[in-house]
């Protein structure tokens, strides 16, 4: 990542003309503007942009939504003012001339607007400082390759589209070959956008993919997924090919996940409390309590990590995905596993898919971490086995329906985002729910049109 300084530098040498301003959407989508040079520097720089505060109050296709206290009708849709973050600069190399800036959002009257995504994030983080602790965070960001362009997928309404390939490709290198004219422009160019790109592989699906990133901060780590995210699908564009991000995007193929991965630190002693040779399975009390956290609040604070009805479809038996709550030391049926070595130990969230919105899943991550510290909640014994199996653990929520439900009854959720923030969270939920709920869909024609 670049910075602010450097950004400017740059218009001056004439190495950026274009800039875009932007910030996450409750979807985790850069939202914004283009920015000609000489206007950033002149005004944009020091002052940032203004737009309409009806993008944390509208659904994926962008209609106004009701239900939000903090935009809406009677409130006018008026602006919010985008503040350039300095240090969430990145040139994009496969956008000519170009370079992105993450803003945060702040009122007329220079408050932070509590629902912005960003927002949500930074007040755990803080909540996490004013405990003594800190974390490194990963996210693991899968997708599909399709042969088709985006246009013509839509032309075909999503139906009949081609993988390109043939076969499973997990870890295959003759098929990941194919699709280096894709994969090794995101390699590369990433790493040219101060992406930390690891690795790329195949994954269990035809046509899946996983490209890594190297782990950071909680709030850098959001910040790269979303530029990673967007500039997937621009290259992929690029390339005449359509790529996506669902949870499911198919039944019969593999869902795509979004793990992420969380090492806790205490900032006094700089210790890694999942990597505590002294303690019973080499986890800190205190990482005991936050790890109990996480399995307490995944019921009530899923919604989180499985925002759309497609999420759901996600949570099959014996597919990669989680469905049981429960921990293990490198077991892939849990819930929740523990992964690494020493100080780079951590616990692997494997509920999210691809389609979370890295700031909300974090902070929940963490919000249901410190809930666990802050009640001292005891750890229970790793699970050893198959966890699909088990008959003594609870079960992540199986609809959207029982998510929305357990998040909006949540104490866990109000004592850690506060009011206005479940409020608007609960509401986005609901609305997800209220608008598949207005749609007919292809399997319902198939199965009542003539039989029923």
């Amino acid at each position: 990542m670049a910075n602010l300084d450097q950004l400017l530098q740059a218009i001056r040498d004439g190495r950026i003309d274009t800039v875009i301003v932007c910030f996450p959407d409750l979807y985790g989508r850069p939202v914004g503007k283009r920015i000609t040079g000489p206007f950033f520097i002149d005004t944009v720089a020091a002052h940032g942009t203004e737009c309409c505060d009806y993008l944390l109050g509208s659904d994926i296709d962008l209609s106004p939504l009701p239900g939000y206290q903090f935009a809406n009708w009677e409130r006018g849709y008026g602006d919010v003012a985008a503040q350039l973050d300095p240090e969430a600069v990145f040139f994009l190399p496969w956008q000519e001339k170009t370079a992105l800036v993450l803003c945060d959002l702040f009122t007329n009257a220079g408050e932070p607007v509590d629902v912005s995504p960003r927002a949500i994030l930074k007040t755990q983080l803080d909540r996490a400082k004013e405990r003594g602790l800190g974390f490194t965070c990963a996210t693991e960001l899968e997708f599909y390759l399709f042969q088709e362009t985006f246009e013509e997928a839509n032309q075909k309404n999503y139906q009949d589209l081609k993988p390109n390939a043939s076969y499973i490709e997990d870890y295959q290198i003759l098929q990941t070959s194919r699709d280096e004219f894709l994969l090794g422009r995101i390699r590369r160019e990433m790493l040219a956008a101060g992406l930390p790109v690891e690795s790329s592989k195949g994954e269990a699906g035809r046509g899946q993919h996983e490209v890594n990133l190297t782990y950071s901060d909680a709030l850098t780590t959001a910040d790269r997924h979303t530029v990673f995210k967007n500039g997937i699908k621009e290259i992929a564009a690029q390339e005449g090919r359509a790529v996506t991000f669902m949870a499911k995007w198919s039944m019969d193929e593999a869902g795509s996940s979004c793990h992420l991965h969380t090492g806790l630190i205490e900032l006094a002693t700089n210790k890694a409390c999942f990597g505590d040779d002294t303690a019973p399975d080499g986890i800190s009390v205190i990482g005991q309590h936050f790890l109990a956290g996480q399995l307490a609040a995944a019921q009530q604070l899923a919604w989180l990590w499985a925002p759309t009805v497609n999420s759901y479809r996600r949570f099959v038996p014996d597919s990669w995905a989680p469905t049981a709550i429960a921990w293990g030391e490198d077991n892939r049926t849990c819930g929740f596993r523990i992964v690494g070595h020493g100080s780079n130990r951590r616990v692997e969230n494997r509920v999210p898919g691809a389609d979370a919105n890295p700031y909300l899943a974090l902070a929940a991550a963490i919000a249901a971490g410190l809930y666990g510290i802050d009640h001292k909640l005891p750890l229970g014994a790793a699970y050893n086995g198959n966890a699909y199996t088990a008959t003594d653990v609870e079960r992540i929520p199986s609809t959207i329906v029982e998510a929305m439900s357990n998040l909006e009854a949540s104490e866990i959720a109000r004592e850690a985002f506060g009011e206005e923030v479940h409020h608007h969270l609960v509401n986005t939920a609901r609305q997800e729910w209220l608008a598949s709920n207005r749609v007919v869909t292809d399997w319902e024609l198939r199965r009542n049109f003539e039989r029923i």
